[in-house]
């Protein structure tokens, strides 16, 4: 053996006549194979008056207690004292380390320190799910779609009820689907002096907060203000350029090259609160009308899908009088895929 092979040899490991379950037996793997904890994803949300030292203390805090940070959004406005930031980290938890509860009150700790104008975290894993109602008129496209992405668990909610001031028959596609699945069904009707507000209150006041899948009924400012959280809403990208009746064939036939989606918070201001989710797509002259209302239809689906998830995973918080800071994920440009399966299925 030359010098060289010699020199190697000595490091390199000797096996003779081992078999495959004692050498996996004796690196600790199988039956002895000491099973790492499992990692759970938890996101915390912090809006404060910006000040040096505010990121090393939120890292402090998630360190100290085991946690490690996968990756942290944030964002200090130009010329304005504003911290914002959201964290989407892995915890590794230990009850001895750090329980829910105690997550919380560390948490807090930093908020009071801090001044903090908002400071949440959440769990997905382990905390509820958002509770929320879904308000539809005739057009059923966003109402199908949600319903399919809460089936599908790809949206992080709990669809307690449907409201809509339109009565579907018993055996439509819809209502065989909420049937099914046990969600009630509410038809209240409307007019112009009665909206049923008082009605929908009680419907709702164990909700987190309301989707407008295409509801074509203007919320009034005493209802707002009684009912007190979030609410959504989705509108196509034609306005204010066609209103009234038939925006889409009105846009058609005007030759538009864009159309869109809007996602947006309900306020008192008819469509014009603070915007979390806008989407385009282009359409030409060798469109028909049903497939520029078929691209219309699929805008307004996955623009309000992806508002709802990123509003669930704490990606949107208020900005100036009447904008939004939208923090996206790492993997922001993946689409949100349409689904134009059947309720039936």
């Amino acid at each position: 053996m030359s010098l060289i092979r010699r020199a190697w040899a000595k490091y390199i490991p000797q096996v003779h006549h081992v078999s495959g379950k004692r050498l996996f037996g004796s690196l600790g793997i199988g039956s002895q194979c000491v099973t790492p904890a499992p990692l759970t994803h938890g996101i915390h949300v912090f809006h404060c008056p910006d000040e040096v030292g505010i990121v090393a203390k939120l890292s402090e805090c998630i360190a100290s207690r085991g946690g490690n940070i996968l990756n942290a959004d944030i964002f200090v406005p130009e010329k304005e004292n504003v911290f914002y930031s959201r964290r989407y980290s892995e915890f590794l938890f230990d009850p001895a380390k750090w329980p829910r509860a105690q997550m919380d009150e560390d948490f807090l700790k930093l908020s009071k320190t801090f001044n903090a104008l908002k400071s949440v975290v959440r769990v997905p894993s382990l905390d509820p799910k958002y509770n929320i109602a879904v308000f539809a008129s005739k057009q059923d496209h966003c109402l199908v779609d949600l319903l399919h992405g809460w089936q599908d668990r790809r949206l992080p909610v709990n669809i307690t009820a449907v409201i809509s001031n339109h009565d579907r028959g018993p055996n439509t596609h819809v209502m065989r689907f909420l049937e099914r699945n046990g969600i009630p069904y509410h038809h209240l009707e409307t007019s112009k002096k009665d909206k049923g507000e008082s009605d929908i209150l009680d419907l709702v006041k164990d909700t987190d907060f309301l989707v407008l899948a295409r509801y074509m009924q203007v919320l009034s400012g005493n209802f707002l203000s009684s009912y007190g959280k979030d609410i959504i809403n989705i509108h196509h990208g034609l306005l204010p350029s066609f209103k009234g009746g038939s925006p889409s064939k009105q846009a058609f036939d005007a030759g538009v090259k864009l159309i869109g989606a809007t996602s947006h918070f309900v306020t008192q201001e008819l469509d014009e609160g603070p915007i979390i989710e806008q989407m385009v797509d282009r359409v030409s002259h060798r469109d028909t009308l049903q497939s520029f209302v078929q691209k219309s239809e699929n805008l307004e689906k996955q623009c309000l899908a992806k508002a709802i998830k990123s509003y669930c995973e704490l990606r949107v918080l208020p900005y100036e009088k009447n904008k939004t800071v939208v923090l996206f994920p790492a993997y922001f440009g993946q689409s949100w895929a349409p689904n134009h399966r059947s309720l039936n299925s």
